[in-house]
């Protein structure tokens, strides 16, 4: 996959950008606060039109712009496609394939896969739960579309059920329409734990490999998916995972009344990592965390490799000047093959890698 040329109109502080790309390496330098991650911000847009920064849509448009839109060349799947987004404050989105508009997000899966990995990503293993719930998100979105649906839908029905636990005591009337929300939830709650549960199983047959190569063979990497508790076997068929879900529901009702909160369901699942049998949350060293996360982002390059045949592209946002030496060895000697975007602040970083292009980002434009 490689994406070809990129145009942007009041996206972020960039006014107006028109791009043509290596289908190799491309350098993008500049000092800080310029646009450089917002560059590959709307090229990872474009793949699940999602950002791994922004909550809503609205917080991409230029300050001075009441829309803006994002459009991109991508040779995929020995077709050409031109990808558009077109975000509008308090309106929505529309995404566009080839002049289509498209439905839903999940209707790009399988055109232009992404694998964006960014400072932050480093503390993937030591942050909460909810890091590594985007991550799998982020990831199985682009390479199933039913998960994507699923999973705005499961979002659009837990802000509902919150809205209900929380005002039920004033307006009693609300607790009427619990069941049906409850229903709804554990009917996509299932889609979510299963593909989930299958996609950690690839993980763990890829990350362990590449974090062993990593730390010379000292260190065994493994993970686990953890669910709710009433489910055996989160690997099971949805309509199985259904009635699961719906005891784990029915025991939890009071204690969401009482707390008024959701407590039940897959907006709690989490991805334990260890290393040599030991959670590397707790007591891997700094070292060891960032091994496992790089290791995660690598072994989720090489699943989208082997699901579409196709090498997605990578983007790597400041992440080597992160990286001790070896680190970074490491990364540009597994990265070989597929388009990568590399920002940095210096454009002598290209130096290791062959081929390729650079481009020098000032105030939101190409010098």
């Amino acid at each position: 996959m490689i994406v070809k040329s990129l145009e942007l109109d009041f996206f972020r502080n960039y006014s107006h950008l028109e791009a043509s790309f290596d289908p190799r390496v491309n350098l993008i330098y500049g000092d800080n606060a310029q646009g450089k991650t917002n560059l590959l911000e709307a090229i990872a847009y474009l793949s699940c039109a999602r950002s791994h920064r922004a909550r809503y849509d609205r917080e991409m448009i230029h300050m001075d712009a009441d829309e803006a839109q994002i459009k991109g060349c991508v040779e995929s799947r020995d077709r050409n496609f031109t990808l558009e987004a077109h975000l509008k404050r308090g309106r929505g989105r529309q995404l566009f394939s080839n002049g289509l508009r498209l439905k839903n997000a999940g209707e790009l899966s399988g055109i232009l896969n992404t694998v964006l990995f960014c400072p932050e990503d480093l503390y993937l293993i030591r942050e909460g739960g909810a890091a590594r719930r985007r991550f799998l998100d982020g990831a199985i979105s682009q390479l199933r579309p039913r998960y994507a649906q699923a999973l705005a839908e499961y979002n659009r029905l837990y802000e509902h059920k919150t809205r209900i636990l929380r005002d039920w005591q004033e307006h009693p009337s609300l607790l009427d329409t619990l069941d049906d929300f409850d229903v709804r939830m554990a009917q996509m709650g299932a889609i979510l734990i299963h593909y989930r549960a299958h996609f950690v199983k690839r993980l763990g047959e890829n990350a362990p490999a590449i974090h062993r190569d990593f730390s010379g063979g000292r260190e065994e990497l493994t993970l686990e998916y953890q669910t709710v508790s009433t489910v055996d076997d989160p690997r099971r068929p949805p309509r199985e995972l259904l009635p699961m879900l719906m005891d784990h529901q029915a025991s939890h009702r009071q204690a969401e009344l009482e707390a008024r909160q959701c407590l039940s369901g897959p907006h709690k699942d989490d991805l334990l990592v260890c290393i040599n049998g030991q959670s590397a949350k707790t007591y891997g060293s700094q070292g060891q965390t960032r091994t496992a996360a790089l290791s995660l982002k690598l072994a989720q390059r090489e699943i989208f490799q082997e699901e579409t045949g196709q090498w997605p592209v990578l983007l790597l946002d400041d992440v080597l000047s992160e990286l001790d030496h070896r680190r970074q060895a490491f990364v540009l000697n597994r990265i070989r093959g597929g388009q990568v975007f590399i920002t940095c602040c210096e454009e002598e970083k290209l130096e290791g890698l062959e081929g390729g292009m650079a481009f020098h980002i000032k105030n939101g434009a190409l010098v």
